[in-house]
């Protein structure tokens, strides 16, 4: 089992990455992972901390009511509500990254938006993907973070979930695998939104390909994943 500073490591390399492929927003939006062990402790981004500039140090350790134990700065308040409720709905679910990426989010603002199966990357996501179809405001209180959780407790296969004018929610079972479903899901995303644009009807997969391709994304999910975050950090000299 990795010790907390692996996780460090690997948490703020995913939102320098994050904002190389322009995933975040402003200061705005939040990772977490749930650090193993008999307590319930969290890492979080503090808030304030670009996520271009973020280090190892920076992260805030926290525990399951959201006090900080270790590190400096303030934890927002929506990030405490919707990952600690999170991490609790599925504890599959190590990593949690939420973001307002723009192609998935666009998804997210129209009417019956969904992620077709009408690309071979969309298949990787096949029967792992969920929907809150409602919107609630902020996730200033618990009782919001509870609301959207409730979708990842009722769908324990699900890892990507959809919110409603709100954004995305990727749970992994590690840093890189979450980091790689949310990098793929932008481009299933960017490239349903590019095709939608041009007024014609999407040529969905036959099911019957969609489910064996969607086998086959999973018989390397794990080990692509990790070879693709590794390649990514040493890139970025992370």
């Amino acid at each position: 089992m990795p010790d907390i500073d692996v996780y460090r490591r690997e948490l703020a390399a995913a939102f320098r990455l994050a904002a190389k492929f322009d995933f975040n927003e402003g200061i705005c939006n939040h990772f977490s992972v749930q650090v193993p062990g008999a307590e319930e402790r969290y890492l979080f981004n503090p808030y304030g901390v670009h996520w271009s500039e973020m280090r190892p140090a920076d992260l805030l350790l926290v525990d399951g009511q959201g006090q900080i134990l270790e590190g400096e700065g303030e934890l927002e308040a929506t990030a405490r509500n919707i990952h600690i409720a999170g991490h609790r709905a599925n504890p599959r679910h190590l990593c949690l990254l939420h973001t307002h990426m723009p192609w998935a989010t666009s998804l997210t603002m129209i009417e019956g938006g969904r992620l077709e199966m009408a690309h071979q990357t969309a298949t990787r996501f096949h029967g792992r993907t969920a929907y809150n179809d409602e919107f609630g405001g902020f996730a200033s209180g618990e009782k919001e973070g509870e609301r959207i959780a409730s979708t990842a407790k009722s769908d324990r296969k699900a890892d990507i979930v959809f919110l409603a004018h709100h954004g995305i929610i990727v749970g992994g079972p590690s840093v890189a695998t979450a980091f790689d479903d949310l990098y793929y899901l932008d481009r299933a995303c960017r490239q349903q939104v590019l095709a939608m644009s041009t007024g014609r009807p999407l040529k969905l997969i036959p099911q019957q390909v969609i489910e064996s391709t969607a086998r086959e994304w999973m018989n390397v999910l794990d080990h692509q994943a990790k070879l693709h975050f590794e390649a990514l950090m040493r890139i970025e000299g992370l």
